[in-house]
């Protein structure tokens, strides 16, 4: 378990999948997401089994301290241990739970746990353009503007620019 000021973060088990298919199916969640489609109890469950139980993911839920209430879920994905690199992302599910500075905290959390846990180089994200307040907490939370790729998804029937976010591992030589 990792723990913040508002909220602390633990593993993600098979009985908050009823969560997670309810905070990624609503609009203001799936809305700042690349991946739009429609979640399922299935299809997570289908991602436990490959992503999760394989070592590709390591998923956390969001809790607030003070109620232990589940929020959200932050995520590393595509851990490539060739490269000791894998991609960051968290949303907050729970509205009421959005604008207190849950999103820096969790994204600072989660590189802490990247770096002395997972022993990973690099983290990165990408992060649609017009997602501004994901933007200010990944900012605030110690991710950095790497890069900016001109329409580069097809999203909801335009294209969307991704702003790409990284951080090296401070404890690791560059």
């Amino acid at each position: 378990m990792l723990e913040g000021e508002q909220i602390y973060l633990r593993k993600m088990v098979n009985s908050d999948t009823d969560n997670i298919v309810k905070w990624r199916n609503t609009d203001s969640v799936r809305s700042r997401f690349i991946y739009q489609g429609t979640f399922t109890r299935e299809s997570h469950q289908e991602w436990i089994r490959t992503m999760v139980d394989t070592g590709k993911v390591v998923q956390m839920i969001i809790c607030e301290k003070e109620t232990d209430r589940p929020v959200g879920s932050a995520y590393i994905r595509d851990i490539d241990r060739e490269h000791e690199k894998g991609e960051y992302g968290l949303f907050i599910g729970e509205s009421v739970s959005r604008g207190k500075g849950i999103g820096r905290e969790v994204t600072a959390l989660m590189l802490q746990y990247a770096f002395e846990t997972l022993h990973l180089h690099r983290i990165y994200s990408r992060v649609l353009e017009d997602n501004i307040i994901s933007l200010k907490s990944a900012y605030r939370g110690g991710l950095e503007k790497e890069g900016f790729c001109k329409d580069d998804v097809f999203v909801n029937g335009e294209y969307k620019s991704v702003v790409l976010l990284g951080k090296l591992n401070p404890g690791i030589r560059q």
